[in-house]
């Protein structure tokens, strides 16, 4: 039996809400996937796993400061002087978009860091190249399109048959890796990209065409025994109650708001050839509260405004975000200073206003504003801006005397000097 560890999607350096830590001088945000993944390489350590893998996405983009590599290092280096061997797959973030760069990952490949192995390109890793385990791994990174024009070389082809032509190629590529198997030793698939049907969040589906994306069906040859995906944060098993699991773990930590209802994971699974047992380890990261409310009642606004966040001892170190709905004339009534005192224990408040814009009355293309009356310009005026029927009809009167007034102002003759 191999006990893997598999984790996703780390971008440990995402820093989009809160300020700095006074003692380390790093981004709170950054210490709170920090903590996530100090939590991952104690679980590996402390259940003495017999393989770490890691399906891509070290940071947020493929040129990270020199700071947040040491981070990343340390925490890989601890794997290192465990013996415990780790597949670091490079994802989208971590490649170089110009050919022939050298991507966020390429340090451990470099300075051949003991029982660290970098998967870059595709590869068939067999039991010599898996520091003696007895295992087989088939790996592949992400696959650029630049590279992907580069190997193709077709000019002038539709980016969706490019895709298509590549995705054929990768399927012959697998299909000769997996001709070479031992079939008496259980097999691990791991590559950082999408597969058809999975769910990024909020029932959003990978579609065709967008990149590329693998068909399920080659993905669940019962010939895997694990299949360990990355590229998608939101944790999902592809082939459920079935042989081999198709496991995107998630990203380790809420990313945005689009995250905040998701729960963050990391995987322990007991491979044996044929059968598999996974278990999922829950990472209990800082948490994201996202609410909306749409006003329509004018009385005691602060107190809806307060009940759409909930009890404030709920927001402490939270990351909050309350979308307002309202009409415009209720604008004066959100009292937006209240609002950041009720939620001063949040991490962080983001209020969003957001007022209902009314559609103006439109003339017909066949009448020219400037063939209309005055009286009738400012009988529209006060319909664009709702004013009611009976206020109309004043507001009307009074206009329409002083525009006769300046009318018979200026028929008066001026006599000469």
């Amino acid at each position: 039996m191999i006990k893997l560890l598999h984790f996703s999607d780390a971008h440990i350096d995402i820093a989009n809400h809160g300020k700095q830590d006074a003692n380390t001088g790093l981004p709170v945000r950054v210490l709170d996937f920090l903590k996530a993944l100090d939590t991952i390489i104690d679980a590996a350590v402390d259940e003495k796993v017999d393989l770490v893998i890691f399906s891509g996405d070290a940071y947020k983009d493929r040129t990270p400061v020199p700071t947040f590599q040491r981070e990343w290092g340390k925490r890989i280096a601890r794997l290192s002087q465990e013996k415990i061997p780790t597949l670091l797959v490079v994802g989208n973030h971590d490649l170089s978009p110009a050919t022939g760069r050298a991507h966020a990952l390429q340090e451990f490949s470099t300075l051949q860091i003991p029982f660290v192995r970098v998967i870059d390109k595709p590869q068939l890793l067999l039991p010599d190249e898996l520091f003696g385990m007895q295992l087989q791994v088939i790996g592949i990174p992400w696959v650029s399109r630049s590279s992907l024009m580069a190997a193709l070389a077709d000019k002038g082809e539709a980016i969706d048959n490019i895709y298509k032509e590549l995705g054929s190629r990768l399927g012959e590529v697998i299909e000769s890796y997996i001709a070479r198997l031992n079939p008496d030793l259980p097999t691990i698939f791991t590559a950082h990209a999408s597969v058809e049907g999975a769910k990024y969040g909020a029932e959003r589906s990978v579609m065709l065409g967008s990149d590329l994306v693998f068909p399920p069906g080659l993905l669940k040859d019962k010939r895997f025994d694990y299949v360990a995906m990355g590229h998608i944060h939101k944790a999902q098993n592809l082939n459920e109650r079935s042989h081999p699991p198709i496991i995107y773990p998630g990203s380790i930590e809420k990313v945005d708001f689009g995250e905040a209802t998701d729960d963050k994971y990391f995987v322990i699974a007991e491979i044996e050839r044929g059968n598999t047992k996974v278990s999922w380890r829950k990472l209990h990261g800082r948490k994201y509260i996202d609410r909306r409310i749409d006003l329509t009642n004018p009385i005691n606004v602060e107190g809806q405004l307060q009940e759409a966040l909930g009890p404030k001892e709920n927001l402490k170190d939270a990351i909050v975000r309350l979308v307002i709905s309202y009409p415009m004339d209720m604008e004066s009534l959100i009292d937006e200073q209240a609002l950041r005192f009720y939620a001063e224990d949040a991490f962080e408040f983001h209020p969003k206003r957001q007022p209902h814009i009314k559609t103006r009355i439109r003339l017909s293309d066949e009448v020219p504003v400037g063939s209309l009356p005055p009286d009738e310009l400012l009988d529209l005026y006060w319909k664009t801006i709702e004013v009611a029927p009976d206020d109309r009809d004043l507001l009307n009167q009074l206009g329409f005397e002083i525009i006769r007034s300046a009318e018979n102002a200026s028929m008066v003759d001026i006599p000469e000097e």
